[in-house]
């Protein structure tokens, strides 16, 4: 354990609430000036480095001797402060607040996971008159066929109905790509928004001109192909998801950037992320069976294949 200054707090430590506001104020008392032309973020850093590794060697003790070792929990509570000290004092190097950094932490969980069980959904178009909504529950086809020209096409139907143009893999790979509006499908079932959904059922939202060119026109469909482009890139690294049940935050912030000016800001990365993998169960089994219905529940936020 590398040492480490006592702290002398000001205030009364027999078990009375303590803030990190006040923690900090007395945990910088204490906090040693840097040796001259140090940087003095360096001993801080450092310092936390090694009692993250001391508090795993307590663990390992704890592990080893028992749970029931009163003095293997004492010791994990000594190397947890120490932790909390340098914590302390490096946001005290950055300018920062540990109170500030506590609430934005939570702030950011509560973003990235999906409570159990889930929260009201979102309906962005309620407003509008029912042809400009999305249907709460239908039925679609994918099918694949092949087109004038020799090619293996994906042609979606709604009723009979086909949605959009047949779609090939417009790549060099096979890799099914032709499936994609069922991501965009997905988007729609979980998060209630999908532009590129609206335009293939033709239920934009024309009554507001407003909503109609900033929510459902040609660059908020092309934001979101381009999320459709981007996620199917970073999948198709990660077994297109399979067994996969969490995605990277980077890549959740990413899309999180590239929607910000639009309706469906509102929601968090963990609805997000709970979109994508739909779509891609999906996804997965239309490429196996070569096609099949796809029914959406926008109530239940479920997207399931028949």
């Amino acid at each position: 354990m590398s040492a480490m200054p006592t702290i002398m707090l000001d205030f009364p430590t027999g078990g009375g609430a303590m803030d990190f506001a006040r923690y900090q104020q007395a945990a910088i008392k204490t906090l040693q000036p840097p040796a001259p032309e140090t940087d003095p973020v360096l001993v801080p850093l450092l310092g936390l480095v090694g009692e993250v590794g001391s508090l795993a060697t307590a663990y390992k003790k704890h592990l080893r001797d028992g749970p029931g070792l009163v003095s293997g929990k004492q010791y994990l509570r000594e190397e947890l402060g120490d932790v909390l000290w340098y914590v302390a004092a490096l946001a005290h190097r950055f300018g920062l607040d540990l109170e500030d950094i506590a609430a934005a932490s939570l702030v950011k969980i509560n973003d990235r996971w999906r409570p159990t069980p889930k929260t009201d959904r979102t309906h962005f178009d309620a407003t509008f008159p029912e042809a400009e909504q999305f249907p709460r529950q239908t039925t679609l086809k994918f099918a694949l066929e092949r087109d004038r020209k020799g090619r293996t096409v994906a042609v979606l139907t709604h009723d009979g109905t086909p949605c959009g143009d047949p779609l090939t893999n417009a790549s060099h790979i096979d890799d099914d790509y032709r499936f994609h509006d069922v991501f965009h499908l997905a988007h729609a079932a979980v998060l209630g928004w999908s532009p590129v959904t609206r335009f293939l059922l033709g239920c934009k939202r024309k009554s507001d001109r407003k909503i109609d060119e900033a929510e459902d026109g040609g660059r908020a469909i092309a934001i979101e192909e381009g999320i459709s482009a981007l996620v199917f890139s970073y999948a198709a690294r990660h077994s297109y998801f399979e067994n996969v049940h969490h995605i990277d935050h980077e890549l959740l912030k990413t899309i999180a950037a590239m929607t910000s000016h639009l309706e469906v800001s509102i929601l968090r990365a963990a609805d997000w992320e709970q979109a994508i993998l739909t779509g891609y169960a999906a996804w997965r089994q239309l490429r196996g069976t070569r096609g099949g219905n796809l029914h959406l529940d926008l109530d239940q936020q479920t997207l399931t294949v028949e």
